[in-house]
Parts: structure tokens; C-alpha cells; sequence
């Protein structure tokens, strides 16, 4: 495997911390950086144990958004190469089995706020800003701000801030819903991996579950949904972690998953 310059990827247990770290540009996307965030994806979804990823930022960004200076110069047909590039990536993440936290420590502005939309949920510093400021530039969201933001937090909302690249703080973000938890100084680290930790105490092969039945019911009519849903349900009852939840609260004992 290259080496990768901006991006670091650590494991500790069923916890994987993935940290971009470009600070001199504010953590902003190039197709470099992409690129290294692919590769990172695919070796967190190749190792084995993985039970929770955690997302953060080096410095004072999570990631400000996509390289002003790399994209100033593209054509239309560029331009949809560079947004394609980006919609890979972040579909790879909602496409890992695992959950993914995003831990957003300063700036998450345009294709930052487009990273930490496709994670499963945020958890924000004090200090962290959102925003998709694109129309300040002449453009629109490229990297799939348009479409999850509004299933973020509704349509309106997302029109509005859409529409008047306005920029929230971590407190507003919470309320409108974007966020779900905001946490004081230097905490927000630790209690995005403690939360990754609980998660990964829970069944894997549930979660999975969970996360699919969530992300698969959004483009659906409430029927078809709850169809799916029923269908996962079902299949979690062929599983080995079931026999063992399912025992273990009889029990009154922890559950010990394996993840089959």
C-alpha cells in the first residue's frame, strides 16, 4: 500500500480513528486527498474487527471544503470528473458496514460539511463551524450537499443555508439538527471514540443491519421501507450474535458477539 501524506489511520481495538491531515490548506479536498481518503475506506472496510470509524480533522479544520485554488480553473467536464471523484468517496463511506462518527474539531464548510453529512452522525467542538457556502463562489454543492443536507435536517432548512451560504455555529447546528451533540475544550475526541466504544460493544452484525435498513428506507415509500426493514429483521434471527443476545439477557449475563 502507498504511503499516504494527508491522511492518518489508526486502530485501537474495534475502534479506527481516520485523522485528515493537510493543515496548511485547512485540511481542504484535491483529488490527492481523495484519493488518499479512498484508500483509507478500503483498508478500514478490509480489516477485519472494525466495529465503529471515527472521522476528525488535524488543526483548526475539520476540512474547510474542496480546494478553491484546484478547482478555479476547470471546465464543466472537469468540474463533473472532480464532484464524481467526490460522490465516490463519500459513498464509500455510507457503504461501510460500520458506523461512522464524524468528530468535527473546527471548519466544516462546502465539501467539509458534504464529509460529515456522510457519516452516519456528527458530534461537533464548540469551535466547529457548517456550512455549504458554494453560492459565494458562483457554484453549487458538488459532493452531494444538495441531497443530504435536506435529508438532514429537511428541506427548508437546507434551502435556506443553501441559498444564502450562511454559515451555523456548533450550537445552531445542533438545533436545527445537524448535529447531534456538542461538547466543551478538548473533550471531543475521547467522547466520539467512547461512543464508537459502546457501539462496538453492541451486536456488529445489528448494526449493520441497523445502518442498512436506515440508509436503504430513505428513497423508499413508508411500505417498502418497512418491508426492508422486516427483511433485515428476519436475517439477524440466522445469526450466531442472536442466539448469544438473546441468551445472555436471559442469563442476565454481557453478551459476547462474534460477529457471525
Amino acid at each position: 500500500m502507498s504511503e499516504r501524506k494527508h491522511i492518518r489511520l489508526e486502530f485501537d481495538g474495534g475502534v479506527a480513528t481516520l485523522t485528515i491531515a493537510r493543515p496548511e490548506a485547512l485540511n481542504a479536498l484535491n483529488p490527492a486527498l481523495l484519493a488518499e481518503l479512498r484508500s483509507a475506506l478500503e483498508e478500514v472496510a478490509g480489516t477485519g474487527g472494525v466495529r465503529c470509524l471515527v472521522v476528525t480533522g488535524e488543526g483548526k479544520a475539520f476540512v474547510a471544503g474542496a480546494d478553491i485554488d484546484a478547482m478555479k480553473s476547470l471546465g464543466p467536464e472537469e468540474a463533473k470528473a472532480f464532484a464524481q471523484e467526490g460522490h465516490r468517496t463519500f459513498d464509500m463511506i455510507e457503504a461501510l458496514p460500520c458506523p461512522v462518527i464524524a468528530a468535527v474539531n473546527g471548519f466544516a464548510l462546502g465539501g467539509g460539511c458534504e464529509l460529515a453529512l456522510a457519516c452516519d452522525f456528527i458530534y461537533a467542538s464548540e469551535k466547529a463551524k457548517f456550512g455549504q457556502p458554494e453560492v459565494k463562489l458562483g457554484v453549487i454543492p458538488g459532493f452531494g450537499g444538495t441531497q443530504r443536507l435536506s435529508r438532514r435536517v429537511g428541506v427548508a432548512v437546507a434551502r435556506e443555508l443553501i441559498y444564502t451560504g450562511a454559515i451555523l455555529s456548533a450550537d445552531d447546528a445542533l438545533r436545527v439538527g445537524l448535529v447531534n451533540r456538542v461538547f466543551l475544550g478538548d473533550a471531543l475526541l475521547d467522547e466520539a471514540r467512547k461512543t464508537a466504544a459502546t457501539i462496538g460493544e453492541m451486536g456488529p452484525l445489528a448494526v449493520t443491519a441497523g445502518k442498512r435498513a436506515i440508509l436503504d428506507g430513505e428513497d423508499r415509500d413508508l411500505h417498502e421501507a418497512n418491508a426492508r426493514e422486516i427483511d433485515l429483521f428476519a436475517g439477524c434471527f440466522a445469526s450466531a450474535d442472536q442466539t448469544e443476545g438473546m441468551a445472555a439477557f436471559l442469563e442476565k449475563r454481557p453478551a459476547k458477539f462474534v460477529g457471525r
